[in-house]
């Protein structure tokens, strides 16, 4: 154990739920495997996604997670050599659990509130989360979203084997650019595509009327009854 390291809090139950508890219950433990489930990160990455986390408790809960075999270092090679943090393959084994945590969690997002952080690659693995199992329509739709002075890049595609997305860079029907609590409107179908591009909140290159179809490659069936799809409000008050 690294030296300094509190001792952890224990159930005193035999019971896998208590033991993932006893690993992942900590704050902010279950965030950081949700960053690095979208890739490797430097330790300076995680702390500038994760506003509010200390360095020390960073450290903590890496150490932490190193020691359970979660989470491993690599260090990159020149030109720009650093030391960044992945998962492990049993790391991955977080997948399922934070996707349901999301599935759970959507229920409750409302509109942002102020001082609410968030990462635009943050959507990619949002979209992953609600695509659609089942056969979905043959289209495809490339999503741009700004950060800063590059962008992120998601691909979307239907077929009859569900909806797939990626990061790669292929042909699509449509490409959108957009910002990501509106694209979260779009593809929850609470936000009218045709409005949103009228109203500038979106630009649309190539078939336009094809984003009427970009809701049925998504799965928001499951949020309880009485639920609307996500819309976008308005700017969260300051």
């Amino acid at each position: 154990m690294h030296a300094g390291r509190v001792a952890r809090f224990r159930y005193a139950q035999f019971c896998p739920v208590a033991r993932a508890v006893e690993l992942l219950g900590e704050r902010w433990t279950l965030l950081i495997g949700r960053e690095l489930l979208i890739g490797p990160q430097r330790f300076s990455d995680l702390l500038r996604r994760l506003p509010g986390l200390s360095s020390s408790v960073l450290s903590d809960r890496l150490a932490s997670l190193e020691e359970r075999g979660l989470v491993a270092r690599r260090e990159l090679p020149p030109p720009a050599p650093a030391v960044v943090y992945e998962l492990t393959e049993s790391g991955l084994g977080l997948k399922p659990l934070v996707y349901e945590l999301a599935r759970f969690g959507v229920r409750f997002m409302g509109r942002p509130r102020s001082g609410d952080h968030s990462e635009p690659d943050w959507l990619r693995l949002g979209l992953d989360v609600f695509r659609r199992l089942g056969a979905t329509p043959a289209r495809a739709f490339s999503i741009r979203v700004p950060d800063g002075e590059r962008e992120v890049r998601i691909h979307v595609a239907g077929g009859p084997q569900g909806t797939v997305v990626s990061e790669r860079d292929e042909p699509a029907d449509a490409i959108v650019h957009a910002p990501p609590v509106v694209v979260l409107g779009l593809v929850s179908g609470g936000l009218d595509p045709a409005a949103a591009a009228s109203s500038g909140a979106i630009r649309v290159e190539g078939d336009a009327a094809a984003l009427r179809e970009l809701p049925a490659l998504f799965d928001f069936g499951f949020i309880a009854p009485g639920s609307e799809p996500i819309r976008p409000g308005s700017s969260p008050p300051h």
